[in-house]
């Protein structure tokens, strides 16, 4: 690629961040906002509690799937041909959501709307490794990280307030990506992509996307992905609200507040990264994030005190805090710049399947050990993926040309 504009020294000046920030805004807002509204929603149309999940696992099956399609159309026709029609497809997905007449109408416009969110977030870290490098491309990743962090406790309490008075009020804040998207169109300035839709060819392409990844550093950044997610998703979002609501006897109320804990000790760590890093390599970082994970998940079945979750609540916020803008800027780093898309999309596929596993393994362990052993097979998992990654991962990283 071909830089087109000047480098702006400091982040804070650079226009491009200030839109990035609103692309991580968006690929959460349509996973989180509604989610208060889904009691709501199943008493308006009737449905049982099995059938209204299906809200949230349709909208995020899509990107299991099509991620990696949208990648391979961004290297091929670039970045905003892409991201402006996913951005206006998010956008109608989630109003036409807030109109449905009935629950099948709403399932439908809720999986349009996650094809729309399905390239939002591989799009978002591949615009920052086209844009950043060295310590600001860290810096920048973990300050998206930090952001997901805090808008994952706001979007919910935002969602709860606009439920109060309709179901429908938090699927219309989607519209907001209208502007994004015009935003994205005149005033996001990226790199000048070398090759043109003419010059395509799939099968280079495709083996140079493999090239970049038959890699034993990229396996292991993936494998350290989806255990991530697997941890993340299935012990903490799913089990650890299922354990302080059946064993601890917490309220709903006090449940938000432990997941907000949650994710306000994520963005409090990931800012202080770019501190940690003067320390610690970022390799390092990953494998002690998974020590962290442990120790938190072997703290949690022995709590016999709704509130003294939040010990092992930071120390679970942490790892995630420190693991993932680490994994991120080295999995840029990694890739090659002609197929960075598609290689970013199979990063948010890993990330996807290991969000699917997680609960879906949790609860196998559970329905024959019953709920503290998910808390405690979790444990062994993290600190044997600490083991693999230190056999896997090294302490150095090169750049693939």
């Amino acid at each position: 690629m071909k830089s087109t504009g000047k480098r702006v020294s400091k982040i804070h000046q650079d226009k491009n961040f200030y839109i990035i920030s609103l692309l991580t805004l968006m690929a959460i807002l349509g996973g989180t906002i509604y989610n208060p509204a889904l009691p709501t929603i199943a008493n308006f149309f009737n449905v049982s509690s099995d059938r209204v999940s299906l809200v949230s696992t349709l909208f995020q099956f899509p990107g299991t799937i099509v991620t990696p399609i949208f990648g391979v159309l961004a290297d091929t026709f670039g970045r905003k041909q892409v991201l402006v029609p996913s951005l206006l497809v998010f956008a109608l997905g989630g109003a036409l959501s807030g109109f449905a007449p009935n629950f099948r109408s709403l399932v439908e416009w809720r999986i349009l709307q996650g094809i729309g969110t399905a390239s939002l977030e591989s799009l978002q870290l591949t615009i920052i490794s086209d844009l950043y490098t060295g310590k600001k491309l860290t810096s920048v990743m973990a300050f998206v990280a930090s952001l997901n962090g805090i808008s994952s406790a706001i979007f919910p309490l935002i969602g709860g307030l606009l439920a109060s008075f309709s179901w429908r009020y938090p699927f219309l804040t989607s519209l907001f990506a209208i502007p994004v998207a015009v935003m994205v169109l005149t005033t996001m300035k990226l790199p000048k992509q070398e090759h043109s839709v003419q010059n395509f060819q799939l099968k280079p392409y495709l083996k140079n996307t493999w090239r970049s990844i038959n890699n034993r550093q990229v396996f292991g950044l993936l494998f350290a992905i989806m255990s991530l997610f697997m941890l993340q998703v299935g012990a903490c979002l799913t089990y650890i609200p299922i354990f302080a609501g059946t064993k601890l006897g917490a309220s709903e109320p006090v449940i938000g507040i432990i997941l907000t804990s949650l994710s306000l000790s994520l963005a409090l760590v990931a800012s202080q990264l770019g501190l940690l890093t003067r320390h610690f390599s970022q390799i390092q970082l990953i494998k002690i994030s998974f020590i962290l994970s442990g120790l938190g998940l072997l703290i949690v079945p022995t709590v016999n005190n709704v509130w003294l979750l939040l010990i092992p609540i930071f120390f679970l916020g942490a790892a995630q805090g420190i693991a993932f803008p680490s994994t991120q800027a080295l999995l840029a780093m990694l890739s090659s710049q002609e197929s960075r898309a598609g290689f970013m999309g199979i990063n948010s596929t890993i990330q996807s399947w290991g969000q699917t596993l997680g609960p879906l393994l949790g609860s196998i362990v559970d329905a024959i050990w019953g709920t503290q052993a998910v808390f405690y097979a979790s444990a062994v998992f993290s600190f044997a993926s600490f083991f693999v990654l230190n056999a896997v991962l090294t302490n150095s990283v090169t750049r693939l040309k």
